[in-house]
């Protein structure tokens, strides 16, 4: 999983965390900025009281000063957006606009947001009320949607080992090794990273799977309602380029796509009914696309 938040950082993207309370989502977010010098973090809790001028910022007027723009937490970073389907359809909007275009309006006046920004959006599967499901354009817009299930019992007994205590985050003794410019400059180095017209085609040929299974024989296809949007193509192809710089090559081979498939893949494509009552899972649908679509 951290890999995966990795490459979406490098890409310039955001990821959608989905996973099940106290599995240190909070954790990894704030580590992650720990590592990186001059880095702001700042976590939103998504509330169904929140407003959006309370993650943007509102203009405020002082007796001597005039208005003014109070910039919101949104201005950092690293944000993380916790239990983001807890708040309201037009709160949401404004957060995802802002992810969307990289700057917020407050007022007459238009602002970017801080470079690098990455947004790591959380979400609790099992809340069922009080909640305000992500659209499906909504959750389009994510790089990455990652599912984090419980530890095995080996990794809980590490865990316990390690958290005898309460433990502030300095005490980690987390290195910071890298500078915000530094972060910008391999971002940039990802967009270079050589595609072939060999991987493009099956980058091609795995989002067409999704939208006409039937033309790839996949058996479980006839259970997708809607495929991939074009965007998955786009973010397949810069994600399978993250995958290959970090493995230290400046071009990507079809092992790189197959590898970033399930997290660009899981949240684009819609299950019928049908398939939902008999429980298939995205994760089955992937694997028959990546099994059967071939590289040419």
């Amino acid at each position: 999983m951290i890999d995966s938040v990795i490459k979406c950082l490098i890409c310039n993207g955001h990821v959608l965390l989905e996973g099940v309370p106290g599995v240190a989502k909070t954790l990894l977010i704030r580590s992650l900025a720990q590592t990186i010098k001059g880095a702001k973090f700042s976590r939103i809790q998504f509330t169904p009281d929140l407003l959006p001028g309370d993650i943007t910022g509102v203009t405020i007027y002082e007796k001597g000063k005039g208005f003014y723009a109070m910039k919101g937490p949104i201005f950092a970073n690293f944000v993380l957006a916790d239990e983001i389907n807890r708040a309201p359809p037009k709160v949401q909007s404004a957060m995802l606009q802002a992810m969307q275009e990289r700057q917020v309006t407050i007022g007459k006046e238009t602002f970017d947001l801080p470079k690098p920004f990455f947004v790591l959006a959380t979400q609790n599967p099992l809340e069922q009320k009080g909640v305000y499901p992500l659209a499906v354009a909504q959750v389009d817009r994510f790089l990455f949607k990652l599912n984090v299930g419980y530890p095995s019992m080996e990794e809980e007994l590490q865990i316990i080992e390690q958290n005898t205590v309460v433990k502030e985050l300095e005490e980690f003794g987390i290195e910071k090794v890298f500078s915000l410019s530094e972060i910008t400059q391999i971002q940039e180095m990802v967009k270079k990273i050589f595609v072939s017209d060999r991987v493009k085609d099956y980058i091609t040929g795995l989002v067409d799977a999704t939208r006409y299974p039937s033309k790839y024989k996949i058996e479980k296809g006839k259970y997708i309602q809607w495929g991939a949007s074009p965007r998955a193509s786009i973010y397949l192809a810069l994600a399978a380029r993250a995958t290959a710089l970090m493995k230290g090559r400046d071009y990507v081979i079809p092992e790189d796509v197959r590898e970033v498939s399930h997290d660009v893949l899981r949240h684009r494509i819609i299950l019928t009914y049908e398939g939902k009552a008999r429980e298939i899972r995205t994760e089955e649908v992937i694997d028959e696309i990546v099994e059967k679509v071939p590289v040419l």
